[in-house]
């Protein structure tokens, strides 16, 4: 499939004849008279009425009922009559000189009327354009015509390898003009696709009412007809001789997708039959949050509208202000992706709480349902998933979507690569430009076949049925996606498998497994486990994010007058560097009511503001507080003198170059901040405003909306619609507690 965009020509053409002026082509003839492109418009219809009211209502300068009269110095013939009509009207055309006409159609049918072209001319003319705009009502005749009927539909034109390109290029123009968005594709996958997208639909409802209708109470049937039987009454509303041609001249294709629904139906009606709610659940669901999906991978886009626009979202920071109140902030990204994972490969039904509803983990959780498990949810953070085993994962319809989610990519990579069967992973611009050989190489060690994208970069293809190996490997970068990658991948494998990280990273992964009762052992910097062990469903509740938190600890500490409660934040020792480096440069930080839930550490964190003071980070602390940086660049350039990062070359690799966005945009609002190779140097200072780029980095977009605290004046910030991966009311709460920040859409 393609698209192609072409410049209007402002000079209007000789002669457009329209050959059946229904609603189709009534519109088409209408919209094209209206934006004056022709010099004149010729309507072609046998019926007489419907003639004289085309010229009545402005569709056609004139009308004629002989074909050969009206294509005389035709310039463009389109043909709107019903599919089983094309091979008569096209054998006249045969007959007639035509000159250098173009000759195009609407029918939806395209093999059907290619087929027709061929036994009329022997060929399929170079200059005859199929077509299809995907529009339509329940009412017909050229009295329903409309100019706007194909405003922001779909029109899909099948050129052939022998079409005319300047022909192809003046169709494509024509319905351009009409606001439709064109594509081009070859003309059995449009039958295909329109049997299951359009014929397959009504050729249900036609069967339904009629079925229906029949029965002895009908008449209480449709007095009580609920909005679901009212949706098929209204397609089975459509023209009935239309459609009878439509199903005759695309009948293999309709039979093929029938054939697929009539077993998926008998799978249904079974499921009913046994009771199996667990099966209608998964139906259902699934059904549920189909369209949702598919529009996001069409667009490339991710899971969640929120802050969603554009092209793009603008955060206005406001100068000044004082924080204050009590908060909790979404729930942390990483355990809700591992609960998902673990959930799904679990026996029984895991019953998670405070489940993020962000981009990144509604990736993870689509990617799972795309693999056959049954989750309901997430409402009000709460997710029931109905584990299928670590064997009961299913080969999905295609292509795994993880919108602009790192996590889910590198730790499916290690999961899928001991399935039985095949999977790509894909996602959208930004994600297609991170580093994934990191995973891909350890993982190949261990026995996984893994294709990547150029520079080791997405899609990611990999081969399922490989047996595993257990092995060790000695991390060369701290990372806990590749530790957990590798640990899940050994979960299949045969033998140990253990990772050892050159400094702590987070280890979610290690406490959630335990949790699900599988055995894993840590030593100093290495973990280990051993393959061929099962994971059991439970409860998870899973804690506020630390690094969601992160921008308000800063927040409130450099807002002079502050006071802020965090409640029941995630304190797991491998995410806590944030609050270790707050505390070194001097903030007011207090831990109250410590807990343990679900094995992870919790806890409500006070801050009051504080004069903080610059220092030189330890490096031990840096893989410990990796996500937390842009924020506590933030606090270093309104502490006093200077700060110092080293050993963080690996903030150059995550959604943008952080060291080098957050340097830049710094400069913008007059602080002095020097990127170097593995960090930054910050001297503390005043700070203004100005327009910074986020780079659709979700947490430089926060962090800059938190400097607007110190600054002088206001900070536009640009690129922020991907806040919603990790904080998807981040605007909300920041409103509630002080913070003022707002936000634009800019097409």
């Amino acid at each position: 499939m393609s698209t192609v965009a072409y410049v209007p020509n402002p000079a209007p053409l000789g002669r457009l004849v329209v050959i059946g002026l229904g609603l189709i082509g009534g519109s088409f003839a209408k919209g094209i008279r209206a934006q004056g492109l022709f010099r004149e418009v010729v309507g072609v219809d046998l019926d007489p009425a419907s003639r004289q009211l085309a010229v009545e209502q402005g569709v056609a300068d004139r009308c004629e009922e002989d074909l050969a009269t009206a294509c005389v110095g035709a310039d463009v013939i389109q043909l709107a009559v019903p599919i089983l009509a094309m091979e008569r009207v096209l054998s006249v055309l045969a007959t007639l000189d035509l000159g250098n006409a173009v000759i195009t159609d609407v029918g939806s049918a395209k093999g059907a009327i290619v087929a027709a072209a061929v036994r009329v001319f022997g060929a399929v003319p170079a200059r005859f354009v199929p077509g299809h705009p995907i529009a339509g009502s329940e009412k017909s005749g050229v009295e329903a015509a409309r100019i706007e009927l194909f405003r922001r539909h779909k029109v899909i034109l099948t050129p052939l390898a022998t079409t005319d390109v300047a022909a192809l290029a003046l169709v494509d123009r024509l319905w351009r003009a009409l606001g439709a968005d064109v594509e081009h594709m070859d003309v059995e996958h449009h039958d295909q696709v329109l049997a299951a997208t359009s014929h397959l639909p009504h050729l249900l409802a036609f069967n339904i009412v009629d079925s229906l209708a029949k029965r002895d109470e009908n008449l209480d049937i449709f007095r009580y007809a609920a909005g679901g039987f009212r949706d098929f009454t209204r397609i089975a509303g459509s023209d009935p001789t239309m459609w009878h041609d439509i199903f005759l001249a695309n009948r293999e294709a309709v039979l093929r997708v029938l054939d697929t629904y009539r077993y998926d139906l008998d799978a249904l009606r079974a499921a009913v039959d046994a009771g199996d709610g667990r099966e209608l659940l998964g139906v259902f669901t699934r059904a549920r949050v189909a369209r949702e999906h598919f529009d996001k991978i069409l667009a490339r886009r991710a899971y969640v509208d929120t802050m969603h626009s554009e092209n793009d979202m603008i955060f206005n920071a406001q100068p000044g202000g004082t924080l204050s109140g009590r908060v909790r902030v979404p729930g942390d990204k990483s355990i809700s992706h591992r609960s998902i994972m673990l959930g799904s490969l679990a026996e029984g039904t895991t019953e998670v709480s405070g489940f993020l509803e962000g981009e990144d983990a509604l990736a993870t959780l689509q990617a799972f349902r795309d693999m056959g498990v049954v989750i309901e949810g997430p409402l009000h953070g709460r997710v029931t998933i109905h584990g299928v085993g670590m064997n009961g994962l299913k080969a999905p319809p295609g292509p795994l979507y993880l919108g602009n989610s790192g996590t889910s990519m590198r730790l499916l990579s290690g999961l899928l690569a001991a399935q039985a069967f095949d999977t790509e992973l894909t996602g959208d611009a930004s994600l297609s430009k991170r580093p994934m050989n990191r995973v891909a190489v350890p993982l190949r060690e261990m026995g996984a076949v893994i294709e990547t994208g150029a520079d080791g970069r997405p899609p990611l293809k990999i081969k399922g049925a490989q047996r595993l190996k257990g092995m060790h490997y000695d991390m060369p970068v701290a990372s806990a996606q590749v530790k957990s990658s590798l640990l899940l991948a050994g979960l299949y494998a045969d033998g140990q498998t253990s990772v050892t990280e050159p400094a702590p990273t987070r280890d979610h992964t290690e406490r959630m497994l335990r949790g699900f009762g599988y055995p894993v052992t840590t030593e100093g910097n290495t973990a280990r486990l051993t393959g061929g062990h099962h994971l059991k469903g439970g409860a998870i509740e899973v804690p506020a994010d630390i690094s969601s938190a992160a921008f308000f600890l800063v927040a409130a500490s450099i807002a002079e007058g502050s006071e802020l409660v965090l409640e029941h934040v995630g304190i797991n020792p491998t995410r806590t560097g944030v609050i270790d480096i707050l505390q070194l440069m001097g903030a007011d930080l207090t831990l109250q009511n410590q807990r343990e839930v679900g094995g992870e550490p919790v806890a409500d964190i006070r801050v009051r503001s504080a004069p903080l003071k610059g220092i030189d980070i330890p490096e031990a602390l840096v893989p410990l507080a990796i996500d937390e940086f842009p924020v506590l660049f933030v606090a270093a350039a309104c502490a006093q003198g200077r700060t110092v990062l080293t050993g963080a070359e690996e903030l150059r690799v995550k959604e943008s170059d952080r060291i080098q966005s957050m340097a830049d945009g710094l400069k913008v609002l007059g602080v002095h901040a020097e990127a170097t190779p593995d960090g930054i140097v910050i001297e503390g200072g005043k700070m203004g405003g100005g327009e910074v780029d986020s780079h659709g980095d979700h947490r430089i977009a926060m962090a800059f909306s938190v400097a607007s605290l110190r600054a002088s004046a206001p900070i536009r910030i640009h690129d922020c619609a991907n806040v919603a991966t990790s904080f998807p009311n981040f605007l909300e709460l920041a409103k509630r507690v002080g913070l003022r920040v707002s936000h634009e859409a800019v097409s």
